[in-house]
């Protein structure tokens, strides 16, 4: 596979940027898909070091790693999967309620996901829930011993994954093995393409007036009409809903209209981390979003924890928002 100049094609024919930093990945790749997909050829080229079955691209928002990733991952012919992080847990967790041998739940989940299942695909990865933190240890372990690929997106640096999280230290046996496992790389470029390039946020109407208000409402619905679902913040934010329900909204809609987007702080935090699983999920899915808010774009805040995270969220709105995203 002649992944550079395909590349370069890629880039050309969606009229892309092409910059250096992104050519050292798409060659690190090369690398990565010539072990795993070419071992009898390549096998004597490469130490037993030099191995890894994950390939772990990190760096900031907006950069082009999804777009980067999503042309491999398309590139590659074998057994494969692409999921929102959110959701593989959740198939995860199903499995094991409705496996009767809990000691062997993780071993038949991933010996049922290596049947139909040669690489894995987790963009945007980041992990924010306890119980996950917990098991993800045992369940990669078994994952990449049943040689399963795995390829990760991430804003977040393996060693800084759940930084700060509850009971972080059953986490660290998760970063070993990940480190262990994955070639890491990092893509750099200081510009976000996302905001950049999505300027005409035609869609992401502030402050909140009569103008707004008159283009919000060009469409009446009450709730949900033939794919259109319209939402205020508080019902989707402000109540005990999680991934699973955001993906079940998500996975019956073809565009969303957002009330009442607020600005962020240290008293709506659980508000906010629920906001940006929900943002993560629409994008996974490709959704087109209209939103009101009083705060402009660029000039919402952010609880402190969640800074880092957020930044991928206001990215993405740029683009989910924008007149040339449909």
């Amino acid at each position: 596979m002649n992944l550079k100049k395909i590349f370069l094609k890629f880039c050309e024919d969606n009229h892309y940027e092409i910059n250096q930093s992104q050519l050292e990945v798409i060659q690190n790749l090369k690398k990565y898909y010539s072990i795993n997909f070419h071992k009898n050829f390549f096998d004597k080229f490469f130490k037993k070091k030099e191995v890894k079955l994950g390939f772990y691209l990190v760096g900031d928002v907006g950069v082009g790693k999804t777009m980067i990733l999503n042309f491999f991952y398309d590139e590659i012919e074998n057994k494969k999967l692409r999921l929102h992080f959110n959701e593989f847990m959740i198939r995860f967790h199903n499995s094991i309620f409705k496996n009767k041998d809990k000691e062997k739940g993780i071993d038949n989940f991933v010996k049922d996901l290596s049947r139909n299942t040669e690489i894995l695909y987790f963009d945007e990865f980041q992990v924010t829930n306890i119980v996950d933190a917990m098991i993800l240890g045992r369940l990669f372990k078994k994952i990449f011993e049943e040689k399963i690929k795995v390829i990760f997106s991430s804003n977040i640096k393996i060693d800084d994954l759940y930084k700060d999280g509850l009971q972080r230290d059953q986490f660290i046996p998760f970063i070993k093995i990940l480190k262990n496992n994955c070639f890491e790389k990092e893509l750099f470029i200081n510009e976000d393409y996302r905001s950049s390039r999505n300027k005409n946020l035609e869609r992401y109407l502030s402050p909140i007036n009569n103008s707004a208000n008159f283009m919000f409402n060009k469409i009446s619905l009450e709730n949900f009409f033939d794919g259109v679902v319209r939402f205020n913040f508080d019902e989707l934010c402000n109540r005990n809903l999680g991934s699973e329900d955001y993906i079940e909204i998500a996975n019956a809609s073809d565009f969303i209209f957002l009330e009442n987007l607020p600005d962020f702080n240290e008293n709506n935090s659980n508000q906010q981390q629920r906001f940006i699983s929900l943002i993560d999920i629409i994008y996974e899915k490709k959704i087109p979003m209209m939103i009101t808010s009083e705060i402009e774009l660029n000039l919402i805040k952010s609880s402190k924890n969640l800074i880092e995270p957020f930044k991928r969220t206001i990215s993405r709105l740029y683009e989910l928002t924008s007149i040339n995203y449909n």
